[in-house]
């Protein structure tokens, strides 16, 4: 039964494909064309319209005349050269006329010293016969000296009867200075701790009676210096022997 229903399904539309296409129209079968016969009724002389072709030059210039006209470039005008002068350059301003060339130091740098607060008045004012600027004077600070030392004895004779017990057990020994007189140094030095060593040796070598003493505190002291001192400053420089206190003029350090 459905392939049957399908059967005529199938007839059915083949059928009205053939007929929408136009196909039965030889049967008189066939879509109803769509045409206005009215303005055909109402045309005029068809007959008599003839179409003609358009002329090459009148179509041309409806062409151009349809095709808006575009403004013409303008040519670049020609530009210029301005020459600039050259630029002047800047003048360079003269030396002044009373300038004149710094001398080249010479000469050898010499130091003396050092010297003491109370050594000082009679230094300057021999310094003060040199030409200006050729000499100076630096501080320096003069480190305190420490002493191993024996006394104070009695006297010059109980000094010399030490100084022969000392130098039995092979220990020199020297003069400690006018503070510490009448005694004996068995040695100076920089550090206390330097001065105590030394005491521990000279304990073993059988030495009882010396101990450890501040020489000098730290003081202030002073150094004369030429630094340049060339042979005319050094013929003037001899005149300084009196107020150098025995130190000679050395090259500096």
């Amino acid at each position: 039964m459905i392939g049957r229903l399908v059967v005529l399904l199938l007839a059915a539309n083949l059928a009205w494909f053939a007929w929408s296409q136009g196909w039965l129209r030889g049967v008189g079968l066939g879509p109803a064309v769509p045409t206005e016969p009215e303005r055909l009724e109402r045309q005029v002389r068809p007959e008599a319209l003839e179409i003609q072709p358009l002329p090459d030059s009148a179509s041309s210039k409806a062409a151009a005349e349809s095709k808006p006209e575009r403004p013409s470039r303008a040519e670049p005008e020609p530009a210029i050269e301005v020459a600039q002068a050259p630029a002047e350059p800047a003048p360079v301003p003269a030396p002044p006329a009373d300038a004149a060339p710094t001398p080249a130091a010479g000469g050898t740098c010499l130091q003396a010293g050092v010297f003491d607060e109370k050594q000082m008045p009679a230094l300057r004012k021999a310094l003060a016969g040199l030409p200006d600027g050729s000499w100076r004077i630096d501080e320096v600070q003069l480190p305190g000296r420490w002493m191993v030392y024996v006394g104070k004895l009695a006297d010059a004779s109980a000094v010399a009867t030490k100084r022969a017990e000392l130098r039995e057990l092979g220990v020199d020994t020297d003069r400690p200075g006018a503070a510490l007189e009448p005694g004996l140094s068995l040695g100076r030095f920089a550090t206390e701790e330097a001065a105590e060593r030394a005491l521990t040796d000279l304990g073993r070598k059988g030495v009882r009676t010396a101990r450890v003493v501040q020489e000098r505190r730290d003081v202030p002291a002073y150094r004369l210096r030429l630094p340049h001192a060339d042979d005319a400053l050094r013929q003037q420089a001899r005149g300084l022997r009196g107020a150098l206190a025995g130190r000679e003029l050395r090259e500096c350090e």
